[in-house]
């Protein structure tokens, strides 16, 4: 299948592998009907209903009219090319897809969302900003391919923490929505999509990072494409992985990590520790303060 063959036209679900009937491992499935055994834990997601509720329409309205994350765009720059391929995993409501667009103008940006209810908003945001090098794929990624169960948060009055979203059990909130999701692979992505090239990654998905990188070994080691991880403890903990070990395997790579400091500028880290983190190919020099601030 060729690239094309993914695109959407504009910001619309490209046609999945895992369309059709998705069996559900036998764990899986226990949780599907059960939750955690709370009462208050149910198996739907909010998009399913349709309610145009006021916290629905904020998000919507947040997605389309808002930009958030615009003091990274000079780094962004310096690491996409106009003709690049991004993938941005977990793109929740759009804020980074929407920049991504603009700097792969001539390139093609995946956007990974399995909640729909984040996806309802992701595909309407990035229409009404003509964001029409993206593709909006309802898949989550990880080690290997499967289906997993999302965990929605809700908060007490009655709105969705879509952006906590996450896969694992749920530790902290009293409330939660359930939601049967597709998994796959970045490497399986790559395959099915004929990728010639993968020039950047961006991953906030809740502590799934490092399963993740599990299944996108080839991809890394091939095409070297600059990362950019969201990494918590509590979180990594959730998805049974841990920070250090998230550094290591990356150092085996032949990654450096870096963060952005109050300047706007990607400075080493020298440990690990709880951040947005850049991770560039260790052949690959940290974009340099003046060009990053000039873009």
């Amino acid at each position: 299948m060729t690239q094309a063959g993914w695109q959407s036209g504009y910001a619309g679900d490209c046609k999945s592998p895992y369309s059709g009937s998705i069996p559900l491992p036998a764990s899986s499935a226990a949780k599907f009907w059960h939750g955690s055994g709370r009462p208050r834990d149910r198996m739907t997601a909010p998009y399913f209903r349709w309610r145009a509720s006021p916290t629905y329409l904020a998000h919507l309205f947040k997605a389309i009219f808002k930009q958030h994350h615009t003091r990274l765009i000079p780094i962004f720059r310096r690491l996409i090319p106009e003709d690049g391929v991004v993938l941005d995993v977990g793109a929740h409501a759009g804020q980074y897809a929407k920049i991504f667009s603009r700097i792969a103008s001539r390139g093609q940006v995946f956007a990974f969302e399995p909640g729909s209810y984040a996806r309802s908003i992701l595909k309407i945001a990035l229409a009404l900003n003509r964001c029409g090098n993206v593709s909006v794929l309802p898949l989550g990624l990880g080690a290997r391919e499967g289906t997993e169960i999302l965990t929605v948060p809700v908060k007490r009055p009655g709105s969705y923490g879509f952006g906590l979203a996450h896969f694992g059990p749920e530790t902290c909130w009293e409330r939660v929505e359930r939601e049967a999701v597709a998994i796959t692979t970045i490497d399986r992505i790559v395959e099915l999509l004929e990728l010639p090239r993968l020039d950047f990654i961006k991953a906030d998905i809740e502590g799934w990072e490092l399963q993740l990188l599990r299944g996108a070994l080839r991809a890394i080691r091939r095409f070297r494409p600059a990362l950019l991880l969201e990494l918590n403890t509590q979180a990594l903990e959730r998805a049974g992985d841990d920070l250090a070990t998230a550094f290591a395997t990356l150092g085996e790579l032949g990654y450096r990590p870096a963060m952005c400091d109050p300047a706007g500028v990607l400075v080493p880290v020298t440990e690990p520790r709880n951040d947005d983190i850049w991770w560039l190919p260790a052949e690959r020099a940290l974009p340099a303060p003046d060009a990053a601030r000039r873009g």
